[in-house]
């Protein structure tokens, strides 16, 4: 089976998958119509595949972020492919690589998606970090109601006590998601919160805890002891969390994101990514930067502003998303 028509099984016309289609279709209309497009005139430009149009490519993934180390991976990787099928023909490279982009995400396991670590017989317990900004707090009331959607008792505490309004701003994300905010005054210490709130949620009998913490502190060197500090407390508290520590990214933000993530990764050692505001980006392949060149999975995607836009990152569906409106138009009759 085509890997264009593995896509289209899973993802057009197809009831199960409908809603997670929807919304990468939706959520990454910036990244796809400036993509695909470009995609679309390179294929038109060039009759037979060679060294111009493969140079031509590179150009268009790295304008998309997706990042120079992997682009060169990519490249060397769809040239082998090309070879190996003695592709002649332009047109026939789009499914090479939109195959190839989610072999690098996940390797030789393409069904994989990353899920949460939660934990069965006791309280999870999963830190945000990230800079101010990224959307941190925002993305913490939506994981609190997709948790709470899925059957879970969820918690949060009101780690950021530094930046003004933090504190009232998770507030009315725990009202919008139904749950209990454990929070302290501003200016408080972050640690004696998520201290507080470890216990709260223990005596509520919660099933996940959710941390926020502090984007931006005196210094650099400041805020991550601070952050160093509170995974001590949660460590000493519950033997073995955070389960999770989750790093917001904005996408919009594209390389900067990548060496926020490498700051970040050094300090507390970060498990996942939630990358924010993808939808407003025309440059989605930071995902795939992300993923092959920290070696961080994409656990999270923002694909909208409302409660509900938070999905769980899954390559097939995010390559579905690059390329929807080519599938959808193939499976249409002929006139």
């Amino acid at each position: 089976m085509s890997f264009f028509k593995k896509l289209k099984d899973k993802f057009v016309n197809n009831e199960e998958t409908e809603q997670v289609s929807d919304k990468y279709k939706d959520g990454l209309t910036k990244t796809r119509s400036s993509f695909s497009s470009k995609i679309n005139d390179l294929v038109a430009k060039y009759r037979k595949v060679d060294e111009d149009f493969f140079e031509d490519l590179e150009e268009i993934l790295i304008s998309a972020d997706v990042g120079v180390s992997t682009v060169m991976d990519l490249i060397d990787e769809l040239k082998l492919e090309v070879k190996r099928q003695n592709i002649k023909e332009t047109t026939q490279v789009k499914e090479v690589i939109s195959e190839k982009l989610v072999e690098i995400y996940y390797g030789d396991d393409d069904e994989a998606v990353e899920e949460l670590n939660l934990q069965k017989d006791q309280l999870s317990v999963i830190l945000f970090v990230g800079v101010n900004g990224v959307g941190k707090t925002t993305t913490i009331g939506k994981l609190a109601y997709k948790l709470k959607e899925e059957g879970k008792k969820v918690v949060l505490a009101a780690g950021d006590t530094f930046r003004a309004g933090a504190i009232e701003q998770l507030e009315v994300w725990g009202e919008r998601a139904g749950v209990d905010v454990i929070k302290h005054s501003a200016g408080s210490d972050p640690a004696a919160v998520i201290f507080d709130g470890i216990k709260a949620a223990q005596s509520r009998k919660a099933d996940v805890l959710l941390c926020d913490t502090a984007g931006r502190l005196q210094n650099k060197v400041n805020l991550m002891n601070e952050l160093t500090k509170v995974k001590r407390v949660i460590e000493k508290e519950i033997p073995g969390a955070p389960h999770e520590v989750l790093l917001v990214l904005d996408a919009t933000t594209g390389q900067n994101a990548m060496s926020q993530a490498k700051t970040f990764s050094a300090a507390t050692d970060v498990s996942g990514i939630v990358l924010t505001k993808l939808d407003g980006t025309a440059k989605g392949g930071i995902v795939l930067a992300i993923r092959n060149e920290l070696e961080i999975p994409v656990k999270f995607v923002g694909l909208g502003e409302k409660i509900t836009d938070l999905q769980s990152f899954d390559a097939q569906a995010f390559v579905f998303g690059l390329f929807a409106d080519m599938l959808e138009d193939d499976d249409q009759p002929a006139k």
